[in-house]
Order: structure tokens, then C-alpha cells, then sequence
């Protein structure tokens, strides 16, 4: 929640500075109007999972847990590389997708700017929290849940403000380590709901394999150092 709260509260404080600079804060409204409506989808896409894992029994509840949490897995994967190449982009797109709704005149495009950025980390977050809560203690998982999200939601706003003096480059080094170490866990988990469900044996030798399969081969390409060119040597 702390990661991908952060990536949301990143992409509404970077939309709003570029309009505070450009001296146009009343393009404030549609871009909260934005954050709120995928905040809305997103949390209504949370309760789906929820309400259709609750509906479930027995063995077509731990099928669809343990589907849930492989794909979660393999999105959180997707993402954390995904992230890594588009990162110094991320700010210029915005701002020209800003600048081009500004330049039209379109509230309804600067609000969807934002719309679409928070909507992505919000059923992102939906998807990681199910397989999350499913997968261990209640109580913990929305616990700290609810610290992380509000923790990224003021390191947002600090951002924001230009008080911040988080290493944003370390900071998502440091979260895309622990995450993928993460996607490693939810694979396992996931097979062990699978296995509990009959669709694949019951082997802790196979949850382990899974977990260093996936984390093992993802750290090393998102920790190893690209090569040096020709002219760089």
C-alpha cells in the first residue's frame, strides 16, 4: 500500500504542481474530481474480489484465491519493470497530457489525465491486498494496509510542498526489492491455495522452488548493473 499509494499520490502531486506553476490552479477540481472517481472504481474493485471470494466454498474458493494471487504476482512483477523503464518519463507525459488539456480547454480530459494514472495503482492495490489478506492474518494485512496508505499519502503531500527529502531513485529501489520478494510469496501462496483446492499436488518442496524461481531470477536482472558500451569504456 505504501508503494503503490505513493505512485498514485505521486502522479495527483505532480499534476498539481504543473498547474500551480503554469498559474492555472482552477484545474484543481477536475483533477480531484479525477483521483476520487478512480479512487471510487478502485475500491468498488476491491469489494468485488472480496464479495465473489466470500460467495465461494471449499474448493472453488482456494481455486479462485490462489488464481487471484498468481495473477497478482505476475502483474506485481510486470509492474515493478514496467516502472523502472518508464520512470523518468512518467513526469514529462503527464505534464504534457496536461498542458494539452489546458490547451483545449477540456476539464473533463485533465480530470481523466489523472483518472486513468490513480486508477491503475488503485486495482493494482485491490488485486495485491486480496492476495494479501487472503493468504495471512486479517487483522495485520488491513492494518498495515492502513499505515502504509497513509504514509504514502503524506509523503504525497510533502512532495507536493517541496519539503520532502526522500531519494525517490533509492526509495523505489529499496520497494521493488522487497516487492519482488513479495511476487515470490504470492506465487507460492497461490499454489498452495491451488493444491489445498486439488487442482495441483500438496508439496512444500514445490512452494519453495516457485518462490526461487520467480524471486531469484527477477532480483538479479533488476539488481545487476547494465554492462558498459564501447564509448563508455
Amino acid at each position: 500500500m505504501l508503494r503503490e499509494g505513493f505512485e498514485a499520490s505521486l502522479i495527483v502531486g505532480i499534476v498539481l504542481a504543473f498547474l500551480n506553476r503554469s498559474g492555472r490552479r482552477d484545474g484543481f477540481w477536475p483533477v480531484w474530481i479525477g483521483a476520487a472517481a478512480a479512487l471510487v472504481l478502485s475500491l468498488a474493485a476491491g469489494a468485488l474480489l472480496f464479495a465473489i471470494g466470500a460467495e465461494l466454498e471449499g474448493g472453488a474458493a482456494k481455486a479462485f484465491e490462489g488464481g487471484a494471487m498468481l495473477a497478482a504476482a505476475g502483474l506485481l512483477t510486470w509492474m515493478i519493470f514496467w516502472m523502472r523503464r518508464q520512470a523518468r518519463l512518467i513526469k514529462q507525459e503527464l505534464e504534457d497530457q496536461v498542458e494539452s488539456a489546458l490547451a483545449r480547454g477540456s476539464a473533463f480530459a485533465l480530470a481523466l489525465v489523472v483518472f486513468v494514472g490513480v486508477l491503475r495503482e488503485g486495482v493494482e492495490t485491490a488485486l495485491f491486498l486480496f492476495g494479501t489478506v487472503e493468504g495471512s492474518n486479517r487483522l495485520v494485512a488491513t492494518t498495515g494496509a492502513a499505515v502504509g496508505l497513509a504514509a504514502a499519502v503524506m509523503l504525497g503531500y510533502l512532495f507536493y510542498r517541496g519539503v520532502s527529502r526522500l531519494d525517490l531513485r533509492r526509495f523505489f529501489s529499496w520497494t521493488s526489492v522487497l516487492l519482488l520478494l513479495f511476487a515470490g510469496w504470492l506465487l507460492a501462496q497461490g499454489l498452495y491455495e491451488l493444491g489445498e483446492a486439488g487442482a495441483l499436488p500438496q508439496s512444500t518442496a514445490l512452494l519453495v522452488a516457485a518462490f526461487i524461481a520467480l524471486a531469484a531470477p527477477t532480483l538479479y536482472l533488476f539488481l545487476r548493473r547494465p554492462r558498459p558500451t564501447a564509448q563508455s569504456q
